[in-house]
């Protein structure tokens, strides 16, 4: 006889471990109040995707809920590992999706990640308003990264090229701060 909690315990982790095949390519730095840093880490691409610079790319289930409806321009090199950088990276999220989408980060008309090769280079920084933030700190902690999209409409049509991750999560930024409220509260 078959135990079906065993079943369903393995189908379960063959879940988990499809989805973690994908590498980390952007981590995502919410630690500073009112602005967020995205670095791109040296992963590689897990799948192969050419189109437009100004679509970009897109952090899918970066929000709970739907979300800044608005541009966000921003400063740094970020960019797709195959194009140069333009210096002006700008986030941009439509209101009713969920993701956030990072374009404009090159004056190169297409962008190219190919499989097994670097997907991303450099680093952008965004002030944010402190209503955006709380956003920001209230949405997920990863994700897909689909490119080339910049709602969640485009998804059926974009190719997964890795994953973001926020570093470190805001819970432990939380944790970090009511350590340090701790600590001097103890020392007064």
């Amino acid at each position: 006889m078959i135990d079906r909690r065993h079943t369903v315990a393995s189908l379960a982790l063959v879940a988990i471990a499809g989805s973690a095949s994908a590498e980390l390519l952007l981590e995502v730095d919410l630690t500073v109040i009112d602005q967020i840093t995205i670095t791109a880490t040296d992963g590689a691409a897990g799948a192969s995707a050419s189109g437009s610079t100004f679509t970009g790319f897109y952090l899918a289930s970066f929000f709970n809920d739907a979300s800044l409806g608005s541009t966000i321009n921003g400063t740094g090199s970020l960019t797709a590992a195959s194009v140069a950088s333009d210096g002006s990276p700008s986030l941009y999220s439509s209101g009713s999706s969920f993701g956030l989408n990072i374009w404009s980060y090159s004056s190169t008309g297409d962008t190219t990640f190919t499989a097994g090769e670097t997907a991303f280079s450099g680093s952008g920084t965004w002030t944010l308003s402190s209503s955006q933030y709380a956003l920001f700190l209230s949405g997920n902690t990863f994700g897909d990264i689909y490119f080339a999209a910049d709602t969640d409409d485009d998804l059926p049509g974009a190719t997964v090229i890795g994953q973001w991750s926020v570093v470190p999560a805001p819970g432990a930024i939380a944790m970090l701060g009511l350590a340090g409220l701790g600590g001097r509260r103890r020392r007064d």
